[in-house]
């Protein structure tokens, strides 16, 4: 996936405007909604930046969350009285702790 951290911005700054961009140009095709400034665009981009990179423990606890088989490792526990399930989520969530 290709995130386009910039075009994501001029969404943010201006939702449903209409426009086209190549490289750094923006050709704004919208007459109702005000074209945001070049200042205005990096500073959300800053902002959004931000708010991805504060996702990070997420998206790795998400993803290891995947390679586990946690349906059979419940089953397994309850029939074995065991803890493995428990303790792999506890695992990954010391291994990608959530910010305080």
């Amino acid at each position: 996936m290709i995130f386009d951290i910039r075009v994501d911005a001029i969404n943010s700054l201006a939702p449903g405007a209409k426009y086209m961009t190549a490289g750094d140009e923006i050709t704004w095709l919208d007459d109702d909604i005000p074209q945001p400034t070049e200042e205005s665009i990096a500073t959300e981009m800053i902002r959004l930046q931000a708010l991805y990179d504060n996702k990070d423990w997420e998206r790795k606890r998400v993803a290891a969350y995947g390679l586990l088989n946690q349906d059979e490792m419940r089953f397994d526990d309850q029939v074995n009285g065991t803890t493995t399930w428990v303790d792999a989520i506890n695992a990954i969530k010391t291994a990608h702790p959530k910010p305080k």
